[in-house]
């Protein structure tokens, strides 16, 4: 089963240089640890050795997983976007119908959300609810406690 992902340019190069520190200098780290824990006698009895030979199964699966995203990302050629509908890569102006906040959010894939810029993920529940959406639209979204309404002022890329 593949979990295609869409990344901008700039979202790809972070995964692409994260994977790349991670091979290059934390997984040389990993086994310099292992070998100074090793050199320390008996292994039945080293809770260093059993500490890092732990600590380099963690970085291996970490490893492992961001070369199974990188693998399956898609660049997402931001030229083409639709702006009739909400998509990954929308910028999104909503206004909650409650409280009448206007807010603006551009939606990306999950390893690029960072609320405090604007951008959310298309998994996370506002995400899903405007997906798809068109301007004039109201989103009702579930959240934890009860369901928000927002209505769809403009999309832009």
């Amino acid at each position: 089963m593949s979990n295609v992902s869409y990344y901008t340019a700039e979202g790809l190069k972070k995964l692409k240089e994260e994977l790349d520190h991670l091979k290059s200098v934390e997984r040389p780290k990993a086994s310099q640890a292992i070998a100074e824990a090793r050199d320390k006698g008996d292994l039945s009895e080293n809770a260093e050795y059993d500490a890092a030979k732990e600590a380099q199964g963690l970085l291996e699966m970490r490893i492992s997983k961001l070369e199974e995203t990188v693998a399956n990302a898609r660049l997402i050629d931001e030229s083409q976007l639709d702006t009739s509908k909400v998509l990954v890569l929308s910028t999104v102006k909503i206004k909650n119908q409650a409280n009448g906040m206007e807010v603006k959010y551009t939606l990306v894939a999950e390893s690029e959300a960072d609320l405090k810029s604007g951008k959310i993920s298309v998994n996370s529940p506002i995400g899903k609810g405007l997906l798809g959406k068109k301007v004039g639209d109201v989103a009702e979204v579930n959240v934890p406690n009860g369901t928000l309404k927002f209505e769809i002022l403009e999309i832009t890329r």
